[in-house]
């Protein structure tokens, strides 16, 4: 079976850099708050563009800590609308209710299946205060249309770069578009730690105080606690893993974009609908795939296919947040676009240790599909 995506296969490469890692940080003493999470920040701000970078537990605290820093600082109040794509990962939502903010679902761009620039301007009200685009599978939304647009109405925005690491326009990469941004480092991101991890980057200094108040109990010194914050800290250990695996991000990319690439020149099925691609070239600094999601209606015949052929899918995502029982109040509400992409979406596997030979096999059982 061709594996989604294979994490052991991942590590294994890098395995003495993260052996050597873990013994430094046992030998250190320190585990919580040291030189390893000092130097992932600098690192990753670095590698964003970023002028900060706030190390937290995982990508949901890193969503949950900005909208509430924002709050603290009085440029959110409770109510306040955000407006965020329609068929984005729960998370996403749940960072906007958990802080008492309203949540504004908006169809997404049809193409892409990022947030629609159009749709986001047709739901901005006189309460609307923030946008929150999302880089779904790893291609960056249109910012320069969304920041032109939060300019416009005066919105603060900030990035779901989750999928992102390393995605960029123009050489601007995903964490240095928005007023901020939140990343995940779960095990199977481009950028994976070996367990939870997350961050936020942002170019105000301002935040990133607030931020590293907020993740430590809301305290500054020791004892002196300015917030009522919490306890989500980015540890010593996962902070030494991604130093190591930062230093291979772009070759990881790159090979996961020449996979990306065999997939949309050799699926030929007319029933399949593939992602879209911002060129042809080799050059796609736009999408860092993430994850390659084909379209099909007949997608769980086409996944058993896949699998009776030795080909292990997964689906992002079976049901949109607006059906999910945590969210009943919108169950009765109707987003068409979002509800299909739900319905159809099959991501195929993706992973930078995948063989040609198993590029190939892919290709060939979904061309072999009998619709």
């Amino acid at each position: 079976m061709i594996p989604f995506l294979d994490l052991k296969n991942i590590n294994a490469q890098y395995r003495t850099e993260l052996i050597a890692a873990c013994t430094r940080v046992i030998d250190s003493g320190w585990y919580i708050g040291g030189n390893e999470l000092s130097q992932f920040e600098q690192e990753f701000a670095a590698y964003c563009g970023s002028a900060h970078c706030i190390g937290v537990a995982n990508g949901l605290d890193a969503l949950i800590l900005t909208l509430r820093a924002w709050l603290e600082l009085e440029r959110l109040q409770p109510g306040d609308e955000v407006i965020v794509p329609a068929n984005t990962y729960i998370a996403s939502i749940l960072a906007i209710s958990a802080n008492g903010l309203t949540p504004v679902l908006v169809e997404p761009d049809a193409a892409s299946f990022n947030l629609s620039p159009a749709n986001a301007r047709a739901a901005i009200t006189d309460k609307t205060r923030a946008i929150l685009p999302v880089h779904l599978y790893g291609q960056l939304a249109d910012m320069p249309a969304i920041m032109a647009l939060a300019r416009e109405y005066g919105l603060l925005v900030l990035e779901d770069a989750a999928q992102a690491h390393g995605a960029a326009i123009d050489g601007r990469k995903a964490g240095n578009w928005g007023d901020a941004a939140g990343f995940s480092f779960y095990p199977g991101k481009n950028l994976g730690a070996l367990g939870d991890a997350g961050a936020i980057t942002t170019n105000d200094s301002e935040l990133a105080n607030t931020l590293r108040a907020l993740r430590n109990y809301g305290s500054h010194e020791k004892y002196k606690n300015l917030f009522k914050g919490v306890n989500s800290r980015l540890d010593e250990i996962q902070a030494a893993m991604l130093r190591v695996k930062l230093r291979h991000l772009d070759a990881e990319t790159c090979r996961r974009q020449q996979i990306a690439i065999a997939y949309t020149q050799g699926i030929s099925h007319p029933e399949i609908e593939l992602p879209i691609q911002k060129s042809g070239s080799e050059n796609l600094e736009n999408h860092v795939s993430h994850l390659y999601v084909i379209r099909c209606t007949q997608r769980e015949a086409l996944q058993k296919h896949l699998s009776a052929n030795g080909v292990q899918t997964l689906i992002h995502y079976p049901i949109p947040p607006h059906q999910q029982e945590a969210y009943s109040e919108w169950n009765a509400q109707s987003y068409s676009l979002t509800e299909s992409m739900h319905r159809d979406v099959l991501s195929l596997p993706m992973g930078p240790t995948m063989s040609d030979v198993d590029v190939q096999k892919v290709i060939a059982a979904v061309n072999s599909f009998e619709a």
